[in-house]
């Protein structure tokens, strides 16, 4: 049980690194002038991070076939080459990249963000088969504090050499994750567990001390007002000390097994085929038992097992990733235009709405790993595709309440629309696995989340020619009809989004049923 708990604080590491794509903007208009382009080539480069996801299903693949600590030095090493080769192009050690190589660049380092979390994905999910929730949802939480570490890091390395931040930024990107994927890669392995031991008091510790370490990240962004209390290189020993407090699960675990030599096992996991549960109900024995079978190896209920293929061809995967595609992606696309947003309604403190959202986005990953670990037994919880159907309805509500122009609507939308998209984000992981069974995971999810750069692209173009149809002569625009057209077209979309999640929900009912019944 120790080394179970040891893979999840080195998949919690290693989300705390998978974040590097949120740095882009700290660097951006360097590149920018350097390569001599216009802004719209400068938002297809952020648009090239996210189309690294495209090809994510390929970690999918590799994960099936190789070790998972192979599969993630390799996508350390894509990104130690994606963002290091940007390394030396701003720090003039490469005097020529075209705008091609750069975008190139930045597509594979977006893609070498999908082997890490497919690797932290499969480690939470099959070493923790009867909390896989919760697993997922402490260790993704901490992919929204990548930029708070990475930025920690920058302030003091800086402090007397501010003009270099953005080459900084880039270093740390390019080696870091690599350093961390070194440091976890004896501990990161699918334990093919079976049956595990009660796990409460762990995750009790582990909620505790990702809570706090929220809060404390939160805290300590509130610049410069904190700075003063808290110089930046204190602010960076605190976070080394928050990343390394979990270490004190495994840790007593170990102690606790020293002692004891025994394990409380829980009940083994089962397995119920939806497919098959009209047809095997004939009996009252069979009505109680709901056609289950065992399979240790799968390790908790799922739908089905099927690849990607079979995938393709099922209408809860079309339902599922239009609903991802209306939710958390029209979020993500949201989160990324909000500097352009702020501009045009004259908020100049775009650095706090970013904490803002930031802060909201981790505590949103954390929360329905929080609620499936208070109420998943309990006869009054539901299922995940509902789950993301009630998260839905005030993200769509936060997207029609930015029709008006006041700041205090602006920061209620974006803690809103921060929070439903972490959260959504968050579940999903988990509900691959329950609709799609857990052997072709890696694959699976990859081609679920392959929307979010189609829906950048969509999402984001129509944004950006909506805008270019109220720029005035100098090319900028100011006021509410910036994005008024784009915040109900985002609006209904989302709206469509509930729609949708609440047909899946319906389709799975019984399925969920079962489950909340078989616990």
């Amino acid at each position: 049980m120790s080394k179970q708990w040891m893979s999840l604080v080195g998949a919690l590491w290693l989300q705390s690194m998978a974040g590097t794509n949120s740095n882009f903007p700290a660097y951006s208009s360097q590149i920018k002038k350097l390569l001599s382009i216009s802004q719209i080539e400068l938002n297809n480069l952020a648009f090239a991070s996210d189309a690294g996801k495209l090809l994510g299903w390929f970690a999918g693949i590799a994960a099936n076939y190789l070790p998972l600590w192979l599969v993630l030095l390799i996508g350390s090493i894509l990104g130690l080459i994606g963002y290091g080769v940007q390394y030396l192009f701003l720090t003039n050690h490469i005097h020529s990249l075209s705008y091609w190589h750069v975008f190139s660049l930045t597509f594979l380092a977006g893609n070498s963000i999908c082997w890490i979390n497919t690797v932290s994905y499969i480690v939470s999910i099959q070493n923790f088969p009867l909390d896989r929730q919760v697993a997922v949802g402490i260790s993704t939480s901490y992919i929204s504090l990548s930029a708070k570490i990475v930025t920690d890091i920058v302030d003091v390395v800086n402090v007397f050499t501010p003009s270099k931040r953005a080459e900084t930024y880039l270093l740390m990107n390019s080696v870091l994750p690599l350093f961390f994927a070194i440091v976890v890669a004896p501990v990161i392995r699918d334990m093919k567990i079976g049956k595990s031991r009660k796990l409460s008091d762990g995750f009790r510790v582990m909620f505790v001390i990702t809570i706090a370490t929220g809060i404390y990240a939160v805290i300590t962004s509130l610049k410069p007002a904190i700075s003063k209390l808290l110089p930046s290189l204190l602010s960076l020993i605190g976070m080394v000390i928050f990343l390394l407090l979990p270490i004190v699960v495994p840790l007593f675990e170990s102690m606790k097994e020293h002692w004891h030599r025994k394990c409380w096992i829980r009940r083994d996991p089962r397995i119920c085929d939806l497919s098959k549960l009209e047809e095997d109900i004939k009996t009252p024995e069979e009505v109680i038992n709901c056609g289950v079978k065992e399979d240790n190896d799968a390790g908790f209920a799922v739908m089905e097992e099927i690849g990607p293929k079979k995938m393709l061809m099922k209408l809860d995967f079309w339902l599922y990733f239009f609903v991802y595609l209306f939710g958390a992606t029209l979020g993500l696309v949201y989160l990324n235009n909000l500097g352009q947003i702020a501009d045009t309604r004259g908020f100049t403190e775009t650095s706090s709405l970013v904490s803002l959202s930031s802060s909201f986005g981790f505590f949103g990953r954390l929360l329905p790993s929080l609620f499936d670990y208070l109420f998943s037994r309990s006869k009054y919880a539901i299922s995940r595709p509902a789950t993301i159907a009630v998260t839905l309805a005030p993200m769509t509500g936060a997207f029609f309440l930015l029709l008006n122009n006041s700041h205090i609507c602006l920061y209620i939308s974006t803690a809103i629309i921060g929070i439903c998209t972490g959260a959504i984000t968050s579940i999903s992981v988990s509900q691959t696995a329950e609709l799609f069974g857990t052997k072709n995971f890696g694959v699976n999810h990859n081609i679920v989340v392959a929307n979010i750069p189609i829906g950048s692209f969509i999402f984001g173009d129509l944004a950006a020619m909506l805008y270019r149809k109220q720029e005035n002569s100098l090319g900028s625009c100011l006021g509410i009809k910036c994005f008024q057209t784009t915040f109900i077209i985002w609006g209904c979309l989302c709206l469509l989004g509930t729609c949708l999640a609440f047909i899946l929900h319906r389709r799975t009912q019984k399925f969920y049923t079962h489950l909340r019944g078989g616990n």
